[in-house]
């Protein structure tokens, strides 16, 4: 087998960016838009030592937990990976992958794992779901401007002004900029000229609280026209936030450091509520949260109460416990526990995000939250140097990387009874609970999440404990 050959291909399993796996000739190949039943026929693209990577050009027969896609882009377009794929099919897949990862990395026995993984935390409604969306701009070969989405691994715009993941004022919020632009002849940004106005429109949403904000993201310090432009943004029924941000910097990095309002308050607020039960019925008045264009929010807010109830349950407090969040972003599992538990302590390296924190402490009352603003392996041993004070919950809620290992040698010596991990990306987190268990905790309960249907991404929230010398140890490394 060799690059260009075309094969036919039985679809048997599928990798963890959600695309299929056949063998040919035993070896293994890759193949974006398969799925596990598909018989397909594939081109070779590329052959490594033992494994290669393959075109999907013709499903021969379909696998039987196919569906037709709602997105016509759904396979141009970078954001939903498996879409195609019936969406109690996704949910197996996702709790696979993160089975999968905490056999082959963290070590731990299929046994331990049946007995403590408890079910996916699925969605009721998996589209509509995203409370922010950013659109790129630019033009098409005629010469148009457009609004969309970069097809998967390039700058190509795929003009789409109504994503499905996202809501249906998206599409309102898009024709009116773009007219604005076509109207005043402002032009798109170029990439390779680095000339041009508009970059990227971002808006977010208060699902609770049902306000919108609008941003636009631009190439210099005012926009023309300002006035007609929120002139016409006000006639939609929800905005509350219009402003510019100015990126005039050559980089992939969407939201340059200054924002300007050009109308209304400088943020949206929204409420996130804890759930209680396998019903996930809504407790109490939930936690108010205001939130910046550059704020990091959870994109999916019904399935984060469910993550973040998740996760408080698993801590297991009574109101006496002594808590550190690490990795806290705004706080938004800090104030969750906070109701629950005697004093929380947030750690995060983003300052804004500390300051956000502490704002949001303050606007819900929570006197019993406290903030710091550096990396956690250098924050937490500073802080036991001076006090001694340990912790009887450890929250860490990482990014994508998961915990540096200083940060997981301080776990350890700060001796928590329970760790919670919250993960997005559940190699990194088989990695570090490993890690862990090597080292005076077993795990107790496993349970994944999913905040991004259609997509091949998965949460997953983690308990373990302290593992005392009158226990029989439960993990099998």
């Amino acid at each position: 087998m060799k690059k260009n050959d075309i094969i036919t291909l039985r679809i048997e399993d599928m990798g963890v960016h959600g695309e299929g796996i056949g063998k040919a000739d035993n070896i293994p190949l890759f193949v974006k838009d398969a799925f596990i039943g598909d018989l397909v026929s594939v081109k070779v693209m590329k052959m490594k030592k033992n494994y290669g990577y393959a075109k999907l050009l013709e499903i021969l027969k379909p696998s039987k937990d196919r569906v037709t896609p709602k997105c016509e882009f759904h396979r141009t377009c970078g954001g939903c990976q498996i879409q195609a794929l019936s969406y109690e099919k996704q949910l197996e897949y996702k709790e696979r992958k993160v089975r999968n990862n905490l056999k082959r990395i963290g070590g731990f026995s299929e046994t331990l794992l049946e007995r403590i993984t408890e079910p996916i935390i699925g969605m009721e409604e998996p589209y509509h779901y995203r409370n922010k969306a950013q659109f790129p701009i630019g033009k098409d070969r005629e010469g148009n401007i457009v609004a969309g989405f970069y097809a998967g691994r390039t700058h190509t715009i795929i003009p789409n002004r109504n994503c499905l993941l996202g809501l249906p004022l998206n599409e309102k919020i898009l024709d009116i900029v773009l007219n604005f632009m076509e109207k005043y002849h402002i032009e798109p940004y170029d990439e390779q000229t680095q000339t041009g106005v508009v970059r990227h429109v971002l808006t977010r949403y208060g699902f609770t609280t049902e306000e919108w904000m609008v941003c636009l993201i631009i190439n210099q310090r005012e926009l023309p026209y300002a006035d007609s432009f929120v002139s016409e943004l006000c006639k939609l029924e929800g905005i509350k936030s219009i402003s510019i941000n100015i990126n005039m910097e050559n980089t992939n990095v969407i939201l340059g450091k200054e924002t300007k309002i050009l109308w209304g308050s400088s943020y949206i607020t929204d409420y996130i509520h804890l759930r209680t039960g396998e019903d996930w019925n809504v407790e109490g008045d939930g936690i108010a949260y205001q939130i910046s264009p550059q704020s990091f929010y959870q994109v999916n807010p019904i399935q984060t109460e469910k993550l973040y109830s998740t996760a408080l349950a698993y801590a297991g407090l009574t109101g006496k416990e002594r808590v550190w969040d690490l990795y806290c972003g705004i706080g938004t599992i800090s104030l969750f526990l906070a109701r629950k538990a005697k004093k929380v302590s947030g750690v995060e390296i983003v300052p804004q995000a500390i300051a956000d924190a502490k704002n949001n402490a303050k606007i819900n009352g929570i006197t019993n939250a406290e903030f710091y603003v550096g990396k956690a392996e250098e924050v937490l041993p500073e802080h036991y140097k001076k006090t001694g004070e340990k912790a009887d919950v450890i929250v860490v809620d990482p990014p994508r990387k998961g915990c540096d290992e200083k940060c997981l040698e301080t776990i350890v010596r700060m001796e928590p009874e329970r760790v919670v991990y919250v993960s997005c990306d559940s190699a990194t987190l088989a990695r570090d609970l490993k890690y862990l268990c090597e080292r005076g905790y077993q795990l107790e309960r496993v349970r994944a999440c999913d905040m991004f249907g259609h997509s091949g991404h998965v949460e997953t929230v983690s308990l373990l404990s302290k593992f005392h010398a009158d226990q029989h140890i439960e993990v099998e490394l």
